[in-house]
């Protein structure tokens, strides 16, 4: 069985300690969740959704860096957002990151994608 290789990069929020940014497994990368924090300040940036989903983004991108990887090795996106007025503007900062192939995406409308602790 491959080992598990759990990822961290401080060029994106730190994880509570009982989770990872992400783990390496068989080849593979599996990232944990991403939103709009500044992992110096670990406050949600200004500048609405759009900002947000950039910030959300190059989080991801800092992440998949560290685990050896890129946006164009992305298989599957999972989306979250807390109301469908925002898909558009959210989708623009979107496809600034996702340039290359078009890739398999999930939006899933919820009530909270994020809880203060």
């Amino acid at each position: 069985m491959a080992p598990i290789t759990r990822v961290y990069t401080d060029k994106a929020p730190k994880p509570l300690p009982q989770f990872s940014q992400a783990v390496k497994y068989n080849g593979m990368v599996y990232c944990s969740g991403n939103i709009g924090l500044d992992p110096a300040t670990f406050k949600m940036v200004d500048g609405g959704i759009k900002e947000q989903t950039r910030q959300a983004l190059r989080n991801l991108s800092a992440v998949l860096a560290e685990a050896g990887s890129s946006f164009n090795n992305v298989v599957k996106v999972n989306i979250f957002i807390t109301t469908m007025d925002n898909f558009s503007t959210m989708n623009e900062a979107f496809d600034e990151f996702f340039t290359q192939d078009i890739k398999p995406v999930s939006t899933w409308k919820t009530s909270t994608v994020h809880k203060e602790y």
